[in-house]
């Protein structure tokens, strides 16, 4: 049930990147076009978390056709979630999305949830896993192990969400302050944000969404290395649900 009205200014597209020279332009580009055509008021944050390739040199190239581009580095230690977080903090939006710099994420999305947080939703959720979502090119052994992740998750929190780990959500700026302080320094913050703002009270709505596998470089996300990074966050976040007793809940 939608549970704000207040009108948006601003979306904040927040898109962590290390090592990405080859994705960005395109995606970056493509996030503009789409923006402009749909008239959403945007700034396009590109955070380059500690690339040691041509990155920020091609970002800089870029403002000049780009003209809502805010580059910036992580002056921090580096990590997906710490780079997530520094461009929350140096973003100027009232509503936020994250969005992948691999392009994997669809614009089109990415405007069909400002329009559902300007509805009145607090949160806009995309599912690849329900009727009109797709995947494109997901690794096999990559999509059994989500799949399962997702289904504990939606057990585990009696949600009916079954795709909390992807990364491409969007919310209104009242949400990521009323989430805070946030504990994922990586990419365990996917599931942080928005297990948090289910379990402290902010309205969302699910919309199908498709998901494309990159073209360039390599991915980020190593499973073997992540699983009990997950399991502590989502542990955290369940214990505030049961026996926080609602102190840090929304209030009305």
């Amino acid at each position: 049930m939608a549970a704000s009205s207040a009108p948006l200014r601003l979306f904040s597209v927040i898109i962590p990147a290390r090592d990405e020279e080859e994705s960005l332009p395109s995606t970056v580009e493509d996030i503009f076009r789409t923006f402009t055509a749909a008239g959403v008021p945007h700034e396009i944050v590109v955070v380059d978390d500690g690339s040691k390739d041509h990155t920020w040199s091609v970002l800089q190239d870029l403002k000049a056709r780009v003209p809502t581009l805010a580059p910036t580095q992580n002056g921090g230690l580096n990590g997906f979630g710490r780079a997530v977080i520094w461009g929350l903090e140096h973003s100027r939006g009232d509503a936020v999305v994250i969005m992948m710099a691999d392009a994997s994420d669809s614009p089109v999305h990415a405007v069909k949830y400002w329009q559902l947080l300007n509805e009145g939703f607090d949160c806009a959720f995309g599912s690849r896993f329900i009727k009109g979502g797709e995947v494109i090119d997901y690794p096999r052994v990559k999509l059994m192990v989500n799949r399962l992740a997702n289904f504990l998750v939606r057990i585990g929190f009696g949600i009916p969400l079954n795709d909390t780990t992807n990364a491409f959500k969007a919310y209104r700026r009242a949400v990521i302050d009323g989430c805070k302080p946030f504990l994922a320094p990586h990419f365990n913050l996917t599931v942080e944000i928005p297990l948090k703002a289910i379990v402290r009270g902010f309205s969302y709505t699910i919309t199908p969404i498709t998901w494309q596998n990159r073209k360039y470089g390599e991915p980020k996300l190593k499973i073997k290395e992540m699983g009990s990074r997950y399991f502590f966050i989502c542990a955290y976040v369940w214990l505030e649900k049961y026996f926080s007793r609602g102190d840090y809940k929304r209030k009305p």
